[in-house]
């Protein structure tokens, strides 16, 4: 009598399907229970920044388990956490002067959107009227409900509108591909935005504002979509006039994923608050931070001295020894220069391979960081309807054993509904060869989905 295996007593994503298991991997490839080995060209949601297995990496968690796995922050600091904390300070070259330690994405948006607040309560002369944040549609800050709540992702909100706070309104992304209008140049686009985020200050009141947020890249939302240049600089300053600050979420787009350590040293725009996530610990343990700028520094320091938000694993000594052990191989392997180098190349590789795909409207991107929106019709760029998931089966084929490759879908790029992509987000010590097989295989995956799976 054949034994058969017990339920899954794991609530995975999909309560009706349990994924296949994953049982090794080294370099950019997991090994599969099947034999399949499996090449990570997302590294996962855009996470494994070195790869699997990188000993570096290991070394340094199992070497801090041995010395000291956990303290609470309420009572002990650790040597480890204020090494972490200033190498990523002086990554800013000092403009960012804080580093408060966490375990995830939406924990990190969460500290900032209550550092905000805090800030305003702290200052000489305390503005309690500021309880409003600004945020633009589509858009993706984390699942915690006060994260959820300052994102304009409509599939992710929807079951949860009843329970989310209603202090933050939205306005239009920079979404050259789909939203900047014919004959309009740059700079006539970024003054247009800029003008509506004005309107909308005016709108709810300027003095009741606490800070405009946004992802410098738009990842899971938009699929890597960059601004055009100029477009942080006026966002900024219309926060500036208006006395708010100016949040930039990184969890995605940051710790070197676009081609420098901090996303908005590329324009030199810098946050007030900056949140860090998914490459700064590579995947080797769960953590995230947030970066805080002197002067909320220095108006904490004159006001209460303490910051009203703890968790019980901030600043968790296992979680720093990694994030610091990554870093550190990011700056000794000099993997920024391949980053770029490797994302320029994969750049030009997806637009010869794809750019002529009668189902590709757009591919977009930085660094090692890129999305390919699919359309049905690439002249009036008619994404396909939400009933074909046109996104979902793309990921899905990539899966089968004969591509091997992860293939990060989403969708809602129109209208928060509609609209299909996928992004790429391979590891900063991917090599040519690596990208090559990562193009050649979605351009199979592509053929297969759009001649035997979807009706165009």
């Amino acid at each position: 009598m054949t034994k058969t295996q017990p339920p899954s007593a794991v609530l995975h994503r999909d309560t009706r399907s349990i994924p296949k298991k994953a049982i090794g991997g080294k370099g950019s490839y997991l090994f599969l229970e099947d034999g399949t080995k499996f090449l990570d060209s997302t590294g996962g949601a855009a996470v494994s920044c070195l790869g699997h297995g990188h000993e570096k990496a290991s070394k340094a968690i199992l070497d801090q388990m041995n010395q000291l796995a956990y303290c609470h922050t309420a009572f002990f600091g650790t040597d480890v956490s204020e090494e972490l904390a200033r190498f990523l300070c002086d990554s800013t070259g000092g403009r960012m002067s804080k580093l408060y330690i966490i375990s995830s994405g939406s924990e990190a948006v969460e500290a900032a959107l209550k550092m905000a607040r805090q800030y305003y309560l702290e200052l000489p002369t305390p503005q309690p009227k500021r309880a409003r944040f600004i945020a633009r549609k589509p858009s993706y800050h984390g699942v915690t409900l006060g994260a959820l709540a300052a994102g304009g992702h409509v599939f992710r909100r929807e079951p949860y509108e009843p329970l989310l706070s209603s202090n933050t309104s939205f306005v239009s992304p920079c979404y050259a591909y789909r939203d900047k209008r014919d004959h309009e140049s740059d700079a006539d686009y970024v003054a247009r935005l800029a003008a509506e985020l004005d309107a909308e200050f005016q709108r709810v009141g300027p003095e009741t504002v606490c800070a405009f947020i946004a992802e410098p890249v738009v990842g899971a939302a938009l699929g890597a979509v960059p601004a055009v240049p100029g477009y942080f600089k006026a966002m900024k300053a219309v926060c500036e006039r208006h006395g708010a600050l100016f949040i930039l979420d990184e969890v995605m787009s940051g710790m070197g994923r676009c081609g420098t350590l901090h996303a908005w040293e590329q324009e030199d725009v810098v946050p007030d608050l900056q949140t860090i996530g998914k490459g700064l610990g590579g995947g080797y343990v769960p953590v995230s931070g947030l970066l805080i700028g002197e002067h909320i520094v220095e108006t904490m320091d004159k006001g209460t001295g303490v910051f009203r938000h703890g968790h019980t694993y901030q600043g968790h000594p296992m979680a720093c020894a990694a994030a610091l052990a990554v870093q550190k191989v990011i700056q000794e392997e000099n993997l920024l220069e391949n980053v770029r180098a490797m994302g320029t190349y994969l750049e030009q590789r997806l637009r010869s391979r794809l750019e002529r795909h009668p189902y590709v409207g757009d591919i977009r991107g930085k660094g090692l960081f890129w999305g390919i929106e699919f359309v049905r019709d690439k002249a009036t760029k008619e994404p396909f309807g939400p009933d074909q998931s046109v996104a979902f089966h793309v990921q899905e084929t990539g899966l089968r054993p004969e591509y091997a490759i992860s293939l990060y879908a989403a969708g809602g790029c129109v209208e928060g509904t509609r609209g299909d992509h996928v992004l790429l987000a391979p590891p900063y010590n991917v090599t040519r060869e690596e990208i090559d097989i990562i193009v050649e295989t979605t351009a199979r995956v592509l053929e297969h989905v759009f001649t035997k799976v979807v009706k165009v």
